[in-house]
């Protein structure tokens, strides 16, 4: 009798109640008796016992697994066991499982798993309604199943590592690693892809018939999308297709290729930048942005683009970005422009080269706790982004002054701590082309020493309250402009000077409620160019003049002061009756009475005869210090006294919300100053004029309106010069208004009235970090070198319920405002007064419009303006920008692609500024 191996299998059975009759038990139970019988009668061969010599038995039992059951072949019992057994079709553990039941079906040699079934098979993974697997062909079915109301749900979700399919049906087989995948969905780098039948050959190649492919967000009715017939498709390494024609809106367009490469790469990897085509007015036709894109590795990249035009103007510029996390990040930008107008040996020809760097760098504060590297530089060309071409920026263009900062800071743990900091700084003129640098500029300190502070306990007093501390600052300081730049006259012209600074301070308590403090400062200046004068009557014609004479060398001056104050805070309070919605009114006063002794260095002052404009002799005194780096010391002696006076308003109000327990609290005044002081020593004018600033909160947090005013006691003469004479007592009032300024920037959207608001990054603002705003009160930043005229990273969220939009519309506004009146000598007149102001609103779903302009109300008319238009396609978006009059006449008009993938897929047309304005 032959041995059959049993089959283990865990599954979940359905019992159903079995229908029968007594009858057919009856003859069930006699055919088996009579079968027992039978056999019983062969073997006992007429009632003698015969005996069976027991063997060893050569087949080793085997513990079959539940998933073996997919592995089990049928069996021929004839089959000895001596035969090899053999090989397993399945190289790895099979784990299925099922919600309703799982059924194996040794007839059909099938297994069946209905209701959230699942297959893992290695690194691959079947997710469906309902799947079959064919133990006889080694294949997997997976499909959906329907609901009660008849739809159809858990379609089957096929994957493999990180690659996921989403079809509606699915035949997988063993043994191939093979596959029919019918009408699947699945996204590979930003492409969402969709096909009828795709025929998986292995792990990277797979087959598609009647394919649509998009970048859209919904795949079922996309906004456009490529159609091919057949594709080639291998995940995250590239597609391949025949015939292929772009829809949009399902309406085919003429856009079509013979064939078509889509690379799917997910690391960056290096290639051509296709250029731009067009043409201007004055340049010519020319081919814009092109260049090569270098991902050097991980933590850093390089593109090099150009632009060439047929009169002979070219651009060529350099962009690279590195990061190396919680280390460093930063990113360079050079560009550089040679500008034709004309033709050569036109009377108007004319020739430009501008140049511009922009490096930014910032340190992670993890790297290093005690050093410190940072730049942000922005160094070319005073007319770079007056003359610049093949981008906007509107920021920049108005703003007057470009600068640079490049620092290293080192700290010296211990006690006391010692900070070093070496910088080089630049900034530039744009309208003048004067360029100051300094290279370097090195200050160090070292940190506050209390010498006769108790080692244990608080410090109490004058004495434990004195402290000391040593500044050091050395520049080198060069002067120069743009045709002078890195020259030799550009080096011979710095001036160098150091400066050493020791404070010594002490503070206590008087009386209890007052805050004294006194102290004293010493200060030496070196420096290393001085100048001498002298008279020479011989000179200019013989009428005489100053001669003036650098001498070159080391010199130096010491200065010192010496300075007390003392001050209290008085608080008054106003309390309203209960019940009523201003609870009080509270006032604090901050008043502050100051001395200073400033003594008078004649020591370091000089004399020589000179001949007036009446042909006298005199003398005049003067310190060869004059001009230098840090100055002449004073040479009058002053001694003075301060007062200022600080106020806060304040009131308490009841809450709206009758859950809150504690009042609001509102600001009236904030910070009303008044400050002025009173020099003894002095012969005349000794009462300064008195100071007074403060601002008045409109909106908490959000609108203050900032303003100054200074008021002079002293009258004026005839010729409105300040005369030792009372206003007051020359007929006038008590304080003339010599001075007066107001000012407020606003800004804010309707995000503010909702939670969860978001910070943007400034670093990020090419506006910012070119020294211009980190907004667009003064217009965008339109850079066409990025192939795109649209912010693509802030994608806003749509609310699909467009009633809900009819009183809910985003919007955004900033405000500037700024006046000043000046009266010094009777001008009575206001300096300027304007009002910036820029604003997007988001009048539809997608589809916004702002501007930016402004009113000078001192010179009638509309400062530099700006529109813009914005329609979010989805996929698309559709820009148009336009400066409509001034001197930057221009507008473009951009469409394309949002997803970086298909970013050359776009139309772009404008019309730069008149260059030659």
């Amino acid at each position: 009798m032959a041995l059959q191996k049993l089959s283990h299998s865990l599954t979940k059975i359905r019992f159903k109640p079995l229908q029968t009759t007594v009858r057919h038990i009856l003859y069930s139970l006699s055919f088996s008796l009579l079968c027992i019988w039978q056999i019983t009668a062969q073997e006992t061969n007429k009632g003698k016992e015969v005996q069976i010599p027991a063997e060893k038995d050569t087949v080793k039992s085997k513990q079959v697994t539940p998933e073996e059951i997919l592995n089990e072949k049928a069996q021929d019992t004839t089959k000895q066991d001596s035969i090899v057994e053999e090989p397993q079709f399945l190289t790895d553990k099979v784990v299925y499982k099922s919600k309703d039941y799982m059924r194996l079906s040794r007839k059909e040699n099938k297994m069946y798993l209905y209701d959230e079934a699942e297959i893992v098979y290695g690194d691959m993974q079947i997710n469906a309604g309902f799947i079959i697997v064919d133990n006889a062909k080694s294949e997997v079915y997976a499909y959906g199943i329907k609901d009660s109301l008849g739809e159809y749900i858990q379609p089957p979700v096929f994957k493999q590592g990180q690659n996921i399919v989403e079809p509606d049906s699915i035949r997988f087989n063993f043994d191939t690693e093979k596959a029919l995948i019918y009408n699947s969905r699945t996204e590979q780098n930003g492409f969402k892809i969709k096909n009828e039948v795709s025929k998986r050959e292995n792990d990277s190649v797979i087959y598609m018939r009647n394919v649509k492919f998009t970048t859209s967000e919904n795949i079922e009715d996309p906004e456009y999308y490529f159609y091919a017939r057949r594709i080639k498709f291998v995940p995250k390494k590239k597609i391949v297709t025949g015939l292929v024609n772009m829809y949009i809106a399902d309406v085919p367009t003429p856009l079509g290729l013979p064939f078509g490469y889509f690379p799917l790469s997910e690391d960056r990897t290096s290639g051509f930048i296709i250029p731009n085509p067009g043409e201007e007015n004055v340049r010519g036709y020319f081919l814009q942005n092109g260049g090569y894109y270098f991902a050097i590795s991980d933590y850093a990249d390089l593109t090099l683009l150009g632009d060439y035009y047929t009169n002979g103007s070219y651009t060529f510029a350099v962009e690279s970005a590195y990061a190396l996390r919680y280390r460093f990040r930063g990113n360079l930008r050079f560009r550089y422009e040679n500008n034709l107008q004309s033709e050569r040996g036109f009377p108007d020809f004319a020739q430009t080269t501008t140049y511009n760097i922009q490096w930014t760098h910032s340190q992670d504060a993890k790297a290093n706790p005690n050093s410190r590297f940072s730049a942000s530089v922005n160094f070319g060309s005073s007319d770079f982004f007056q003359q610049s071409t093949n981008q906007l920026n509107t920021g920049n263009f108005l703003n007057n002054q470009i600068s640079s900062s490049i620092s290293y800071a080192k700290t010296f743990p211990g006690d006391p701590q010692v900070n070093v900091n070496v910088a080089a700084t630049h900034d530039s003129n744009v309208n003048t082309g004067v360029v100051n640098m300094t290279l370097p500029n090195v200050t160090a300190n070292v940190s506050r020493v209390f010498p006769f502070a108790p080692k244990v306990g608080v410090k109490k007093g004058i004495i434990h309250n004195i402290n000391t501390q040593y500044n050091f600052s050395g520049r080198n300081s060069i002067q120069t402009t743009d045709d002078d730049l890195f020259s030799a006259q550009m080096f011979s012209d710095a001036d160098l000077g150091m400066q050493h600074t020791i404070p010594i301070s002490t503070n206590f308590k008087l009386f209890r409620y007052l805050s004294a403090s006194a102290g004293t400062n010493f200060q030496e200046n070196w420096v290393f160019e001085t100048i001498e004068q002298s008279f020479d009557p011989e000179a200019n014609e013989g009428q005489g003049a100053v001669v003036r004479d650098t001498i070159k060398g080391f010199d130096s001056f010491r200065t010192y002061n010496f300075s007390a104050s003392v001050g209290t805070t008085i608080y008054g309070t106003f309390n309203f009756k209960k019940g009523k919605k201003i609870e009080a009114i509270r006032h604090t006063m901050r008043p502050s009475v100051s001395y200073s002794i400033n003594p008078a260095f004649s020591q370091f002052y000089d004399t020589y005869e000179a001949v007036n404009d009446e042909g006298e002799t005199e003398i005049v005194e003067y310190s060869r210090f004059e001009g230098g780096f840090f100055g002449a010391p004073s040479n009058v002696f002053s001694s003075s006294i301060g007062f200022s006076l600080s106020n806060n308003l304040e009131m308490k109000v009841k809450s709206k919300d009758s859950t809150e327990t504690e009042s609001k609290k509102i600001t009236i005044l904030n910070n009303l100053n008044f400050s002025t002081s009173y020099n003894i020593a002095g012969d005349s004018l000794k009462l300064s004029p008195i100071s007074v600033t403060g601002n008045v909160p409109i909106i908490q947090n959000k609108l203050d309106i900032n303003f100054n005013a200074t008021l002079d006691p002293y009258a004026l003469d005839n010729n409105n010069r300040k005369i030792d004479v009372w206003n007051i007592d020359n007929g006038g009032s008590l304080f003339r208004l010599t001075r007066a300024s107001a000012n407020f920037g606003y800004s804010f959207t309707s995000k503010d009235f909702e939670k969860g608001g978001v910070n943007d990054d400034p670093l990020e603002n090419q506006n910012f970090r070119n020294g211009g705003r980190p907004d667009d009160l003064f217009g965008g930043v339109t850079d066409f070198s990025e192939g795109r005229s649209y912010d693509n990273t802030k994608d806003k969220e749509v609310d699909k319920d467009t009633k809900d939009y009819n009183f809910k519309i985003p919007w955004t506004l900033r405000l500037s405002y700024n006046v000043n009146y000046n009266n010094n000598a009777r001008q009575n007149e206001i300096s300027s007064h304007s009002l910036m102001f820029s604003g997007d609103v988001e009048i539809a779903p997608r589809w916004s419009v702002g501007a930016s302009s402004g009113y000078d109300f001192k010179n009638p008319g509309f400062t530099f303006t700006n529109l813009r238009f914005q329609r979010d396609l989805e996929s698309w978006v559709m820009n148009f920008n336009w400066i409509p009059f001034g001197d930057r006449t221009s507008w473009n008009f951009f469409i394309g692609i949002k997803s970086s993938v298909l970013s050359d897929i776009k139309w772009d047309k404008r019309r730069e500024p008149d260059r030659q304005l």
